[in-house]
Order: structure tokens, then sequence, then C-alpha cells
């Protein structure tokens, strides 16, 4: 019986000393001293191709490939890049090995690349063979930014007088809140640009006196400056004044009063004038 027992024990120990030596031919090729934290390795072996489960390798996703951060888990690094393509062991296993290709412009690039792990199995360092199959996965440069074209400046602006103002009216305090709005977007296009001077001309339509509708028109433009000074326009750029009923864009001979003043709408108006900078080389 004693004999049997001996007999049993000897064939145990024999079948772990092959598993051992097994496990030993597994990692012949592993790379040597791999540090604890898995960042380096006295001595990086890559495996002969003719050793690969999957010799012919793959064209990776780029992408995915520059998603690998350390501290991945092999699940992680499975799920974005597969698994290695070769054998580096059954136990204990701290380093994987794939055959990525690249295409380029003169047709298709071989490259090894190698993950190490720490203790705790968690990817910590990456390396390449040769090491310039880096740049194949390096961050896309970024697009250098596009001025912003300025948008062009307008040469005249009409503003409709009764949208500005109220009826007869031509003081601050009678600027309409649709008037005071295109005032303001006017004061951001003036202020920004390369303005010489800009004119202010006040027109009336032909009812009432004549000098009444003078002093309407001067007074409307005097306004209209004095708002896009307090809007941040320099006022030495700014010149004021008016032209009465002189200028009409339409004529009307409408009977009633009512009909007429509506056809003379357009004669009561606020121009504004521009002049760039650079007109002056043209």
């Amino acid at each position: 019986m004693k004999k049997l027992n001996l007999t049993r024990r000897n064939a145990r120990l024999t079948l772990c000393a092959i598993a051992l030596l097994a496990l030993q031919g597994c990692t012949s090729y592993v790379s040597k001293g791999i540090a604890d934290d898995g960042k380096t390795a006295a001595e990086l072996v890559f495996q002969p191709l003719t050793d690969a489960w999957q010799p012919e390798g793959i064209f990776p996703n780029k992408d995915n490939l520059r998603a690998v951060r350390p501290g991945m888990s092999k699940d992680q690094l499975y799920d974005l890049i597969g698994r290695p393509h070769f054998n580096e062991g059954l136990v204990a296993v701290r380093e994987w090995d794939y055959s990525f290709h690249f295409r380029t412009g003169g047709g298709a690039v071989s490259c090894r690349y190698k993950v190490l792990f720490d203790r705790d199995y968690r990817a910590q360092s990456f390396h390449w063979e040769p090491s310039a199959c880096a740049s194949f996965i390096a961050e896309p440069p970024l697009a250098a930014p596009v001025a912003p074209v300025p948008a062009p400046i307008p040469k005249a602006i009409q503003l409709s007088a009764d949208a500005l103002f109220a009826f007869d009216r031509a003081a601050l305090q009678d600027l309409l809140p649709s008037g005071r709005r295109e005032l303001d977007r006017i004061a951001v296009v003036l202020g920004g640009a390369k303005v010489e001077h800009v004119r202010i001309v006040g027109h009336t339509d032909r009812l009432g006196a004549v000098a009444y509708n003078q002093q309407l028109s001067e007074a409307r433009a005097a306004t209209v400056r004095a708002y896009l000074i307090g809007a941040g326009v320099p006022g030495e750029r700014l010149a004021a004044s008016g032209r009465g009923a002189r200028e009409p864009v339409v004529q009307c001979q409408q009977a009633q009063r009512d009909d007429l003043i509506a056809c003379l709408a357009p004669n009561r108006r606020v121009e504004i004038v521009v002049k760039a900078l650079d007109e002056n080389t043209r």
C-alpha cells in the first residue's frame, strides 16, 4: 500500500513538473524584467510573426487605438482593439502583442504593438516596433481658426422716420422702441468698422411749412447722432444735417389727406451715409 501511495505521489510531481515546463515554454518569448508598475521592462521582446496565431495581422480602428489609456483592464482593451495576436503565456500574463497594418499613400506599413500590464493587470505602457509607427495614431492637428470675415460696411442706410419717432416728434425721448433697436444695431456695425465719417441726414415730406420741415429734419438727424454717440460710436465721426422736403423719393397726388400722408411715408426718413477709411484708395 505504501508503495502504491509513493507511486501516485511521484506521478503527481511528474505532472506538475511537466506543466511547469509547458508554462515556461509558453512564456519563452515574453519581455524580461517587467516592472511591477508595468511602465518599463529590462528588455522588450517582440515575438516573430511566425509565432502569432494571427500572423496576417489586422488593420485596426485608429480612433479605438487613440482611446487606449493607462489603467484600462484587459476586458476594456479587448473591446477596443481585440484579443492579442500572440500567446505570451497561460497564467499571470502581463503583456499583450499585436500585429497592425496602416494604409499609406504608398501601400501598407506593418507595425508591432505591445501593451505592458502592472501587477493588478491594468495596462500601463504601450510600445511600438518600429517606434515611428506611433505616428499613425497621432491626434490629427487642429484646423487653424478661421478669422471671421467682417461684415461689409453699408454705404447708406435709410430709416423710416415713422418707425423712429412718434408723429411730428424729434426729441430723444420721442424715439420709438423699434427705432431704438434699429439704432442699437447700427451702432454695433459702426463701432466695429473702419469708418472715416458718417453723415446723418433728416428728411420730411412736403406737408407743412418749409421752415418747420427744415427744423424738424435737422432735429431728427441731431437726435439720431446723439443716440449713436450714447451707444458708443465716436462723435467725431458723426455729422448731422437736415434737408427738409427738398429731396423726396416719391411723388404723390392723392386727394384724401390720409391717403396722401400714407403715400408720402418714404419721404419721411433719416439717411445714414457711411464713408469707409479705404474708400480714398480706390
